[in-house]
């Protein structure tokens, strides 16, 4: 039984190998030879027939999938069972460079020439490269003129062919002493800012303006954590997100890398903030934000402290807020100076240290406040009641409703420009920029258009209008006379050309009506033999003219018009 399947498995071997491997292109196959391939297939896989087996006489496991085991058509043309495209091909790894290869960078071959070559750079000598190529710096009298100081020629080295590792290696060719020399230039500024703020404080401890607990420091602000003892990055070369990764409040999350803030979604219980008032004219509601920054309720006359709910402002700018905020402020400012506080990791010792701070600042304050009236006096301007009570009257004027809302009196302050305002110099009046005329601009008090002159009020107005009025009559006496002398010369121009010209004139209307009168009739008798025709055969727009006819073709067509109306019109042709 195993020598007869061996022997369909041969023949079936030879069938297959000899029909449609053997020839160049192959043929489509037969339904039994597709059978007996499956049948050999099977046979194969259980073990009762031998292996495939390629060129080198390895055997080819059954088991591997057809699309692994086909050959391409571009590797194997003969259509042989064979494997070897899917081992590596030790032909093409030898053609690649090595991963380590890479370009030889400043590097110069050969010695130092002292005669010119031909065909070398015109500008530096070398023999590798071309005068508009060359990267040295143009001289005056190129090396081809002077023949001195020619430069080497440059180290031409050959292209690589990297694999695919070597491709997309990032740090091939990458110099490390680079980064060195710019760590150390790094440490050289960093080692003259220590020198610099090292002679700075001693120049302050010389001066006696930097001592602990009781005075102003440079930026007029006072420091109570001020030990002398700074630390090595000085807080204006500091980064400005220094404090941001160690807070970290519930709330919010801030990213110093991305510099995003993302705010949490509010309680699903709480009502949205554009629900609690429905009116269009209520508060505003910035979605993109869900801030709501004014009381929504302002315009029912409720108080803030009757609602739930009276904006964001009124909630981030009342209550225990402010005092946390000030409280940060402190910390990160004794951060600054030397003590390790936090105000979530250590509240506490921020505390008292806070508290001990506002004390000592109130008696520095005051401290400093009775030096100054000791030395000035003025205490009794200081004792005086204030002038709401002196006067008792204000120039506030305050409109309250029956729910004892603010109606009107409390209205936002006007944005005054960064720029002085209302500043008036050399007597005038108005300020610089306030007329204008004729495209200049001026001072409306004097009319004057030169900046930074003295006013000289109505005088300089009268003067202004005087001088303008002048201007204009004297303009207009100049454009009247200006006009008479072009008249006075056209006339004697007519008078001269009126005489020789007429006569030249006549002759040639009368030469170019008789042109007209020849071309009408030439008309006249085409359009007469256009209308015996066939109008079947007679061609479209025959008769019409689209050109603007002249003056003399115009008096020609009346002189040839036929009247029929007219009662001698039958003895015209006779």
């Amino acid at each position: 039984m195993a020598s007869g399947t061996m022997q369909v498995a041969t023949s079936a071997t030879s069938e297959v190998s000899g029909g449609v491997m053997g020839l160049d292109e192959p043929k489509k196959m037969t339904r039994e030879d597709w059978r007996k391939k499956k049948e050999l297939e099977e046979q194969r896989k259980l073990g009762n027939a031998p292996a495939e087996v390629d060129e080198e006489g390895k055997d080819i496991n059954p088991h591997i999938p057809q699309y692994i085991s086909s050959v391409p058509w571009y590797i194997d043309p003969s259509k042989r069972p064979t494997l070897k495209h899917q081992r590596p091909q030790f032909e093409q790894q030898q053609q690649f460079s090595s991963i380590g290869d890479w370009f030889k960078k400043g590097v110069k071959q050969g010695a130092v020439l002292t005669k010119y070559r031909r065909g070398a750079c015109e500008n530096c000598g070398a023999l590798t490269h071309i005068r508009k190529d060359c990267v040295e710096r143009p001289r005056k009298v190129g090396a081809k003129f002077t023949g001195s100081n020619i430069a080497p020629d440059e180290h031409i080295q050959s292209t690589f062919l990297f694999d695919y590792d070597g491709k997309r290696d990032r740090w091939n060719g990458y110099d490390a002493e680079e980064h060195m020399r710019i760590v150390e230039e790094y440490a050289k500024v960093d080692l003259a800012k220590r020198t610099l703020k090292a002679q700075k404080l001693q120049e302050e401890l010389a001066s006696g303006n930097n001592v602990e607990y009781g005075i102003f420091c440079k930026k007029w602000s006072f420091n109570f954590f001020c030990h002398c003892q700074d630390k090595d990055n000085n807080s204006e070369d500091e980064d400005e997100d220094k404090y941001a990764d160690d807070v970290d409040m519930p709330g919010q999350n801030f990213d110093s890398k991305r510099r995003i803030t993302v705010r949490n979604l509010r309680i699903r219980e709480d009502i949205a903030k554009y629900l609690r008032n429905l009116d269009p004219n209520s508060a505003y509601y910035d979605p993109k934000t869900r801030a709501m920054r004014e009381n929504p309720y302002s315009n029912t006359g409720r108080h803030p402290d009757e609602v739930g709910y009276a904006g964001d402002n009124f909630v981030r700018y009342s209550g225990d807020t402010v005092r946390m905020a000030q409280t940060q402020l402190f910390a990160w400012e004794a951060y600054e100076k030397g003590s390790e506080v936090h105000l979530q990791a250590d509240p506490t010792k921020l505390e008292v240290l806070h508290q001990s701070f506002k004390v000592k600042k109130e008696e520095f304050e005051k401290q400093q406040k009775g030096s100054i009236l000791e030395k000035y006096g003025g205490q009794e301007h200081l004792d005086a009641p204030p002038r709401e009570l002196l006067l008792a009257q204000t120039e506030d004027y305050v409109e309250y409703s029956r729910h004892g809302a603010v109606i009107k009196g409390q209205e936002r302050a006007v944005v005054q420009s960064k720029y002085e305002e209302d500043a008036l110099i050399n007597n005038h009046t108005s300020v610089w920029g306030s007329y204008w005329k004729e495209g200049r601009w001026g001072y409306k008090c004097c009319y004057s258009c030169v900046k930074m002159s003295y006013c000289t009020g109505e005088a300089g107005k009268n003067t202004v209008v005087s001088l303008v009025l002048f201007i204009h009559l004297y303009w207009l006496q100049m454009h009247k006379e200006k006009q008479k002398e072009e008249r006075k010369k056209k006339k004697k121009k007519h008078r001269k050309s009126h005489s020789s010209d007429s006569e030249a004139d006549d002759a040639k209307k009368k030469e170019k009506l008789k042109k007209a009168l020849i071309a009408e009739e030439a008309r006249l008798k085409q359009v007469e033999q256009t209308l015996q025709l066939d109008e079947r055969k007679r061609a479209y727009n025959t008769i019409y003219e689209t050109k603007e006819p002249t003056e003399e073709e115009m008096e020609a067509f009346r002189m040839k018009r036929q009247r029929p109306e007219d009662p001698m019109a039958s003895f015209l042709g006779q």
